[in-house]
């Protein structure tokens, strides 16, 4: 099986699962349902989800026991985005190539539909089957919250927001993107090894060093894609970082310094997988993709 063949495996996979826990109706508020729906199934390379299944065979796990974490993710990372668009933070009109969430309908909705998402991931890994012990189910609702809350990914965006204008250095835009971006890039590695129930503590840490690398390369290959792609191949506006005058990777290395920390960090993923064999080969290839991607 191919890269992409996998990838295609993956997507397909887990937008059946979230088709299964999404609600498609509601007496409540039909906009609402309608809104979160549009916000999930917009087109996402579901990259996250992908980690998470490939993480979990890397450690000897199965797929089956991983689709919860797969959801729980896609779900917050769906939720940061509609948030991540509004006016008051980034203010974009495209994502993905569609009209953004709040465009859509409206900004209530929007903000809305995020909290309905966020709130959704956690209870898909609170109700999840009996295939997952309480004490694994306790470390996924841990490590997802800790990614997603104040000390992660939203933590991350604070830092981004109040950094427009300003001139950081490489070690405090590597500290915002490593919350902003990382954080959830590493908990959809690390959820997935969860899953297996007996993952070894070097294992964890092997990932860990994995997962930071390319949540940190993903970023880097973003700040590139933004100046050199277009809004149709992005998907959304090209220039947007620009525009914002927001401290980039490319601000502040130049092109070809930024193409040069995007392969370091894809070779230091590689190298963090020795002991895992071929069971890693899915995601020493993710490492590559990541950098190799177009939008």
């Amino acid at each position: 099986m191919t890269l992409l063949e996998y990838i295609k495996g993956c997507q397909n996979r887990v937008d059946e699962q979230l088709r299964e826990v999404l609600p498609a109706t509601s007496q409540v508020s039909q906009t609402l349902v309608e809104a979160m729906s549009y916000s999930v199934f917009n087109g996402g390379k579901r990259i996250r989800p992908i980690l998470v299944y490939a993480a979990a065979e890397a450690v000897g796990g199965h797929q089956n026991f991983a689709d919860p974490a797969a959801c729980a993710v896609e779900l917050i990372h769906a939720y940061s985005l509609v948030h991540d668009d509004l006016p008051a933070m980034d203010d974009d009109d495209l994502r993905r190539g569609k009209p953004t969430c709040h465009k859509a309908f409206d900004e209530a909705t929007a903000i809305l539909a995020g909290d309905a998402l966020q709130t959704l991931a956690f209870e898909v890994l609170a109700t999840a089957g009996q295939d997952i012990s309480d004490s694994v189910r306790l470390k996924l609702v841990t490590e997802l919250a800790q990614a997603s809350g104040h000390s992660g990914m939203c933590g991350g965006q604070s830092m981004d927001l109040n950094s427009v204008g300003s001139a950081l250095d490489q070690e405090q835009l590597q500290l915002m993107h490593s919350h902003k971006t990382g954080a959830l890039i590493r908990a959809s590695v690390i959820m997935g090894a969860l899953t297996l129930g007996s993952v070894q503590t070097q294992e964890l840490e092997n990932l860990t060093r994995y997962a930071d690398a390319i949540g940190l390369a993903f970023q880097v290959q973003d700040d590139i894609l933004d100046v050199i792609s277009d809004t149709e191949t992005l998907g959304k506006q090209q220039g947007a970082d620009l525009a914002l005058d927001k401290p980039t990777y490319v601000s502040l290395m130049g092109l070809d310094g930024a193409r040069e920390l995007a392969a370091s960090l894809c070779q230091q993923a590689i190298q963090s997988l020795e002991g895992f064999g071929d069971r890693a080969t899915v995601l020493r290839q993710m490492a590559e993709y990541v950098i190799q991607r177009s939008h």
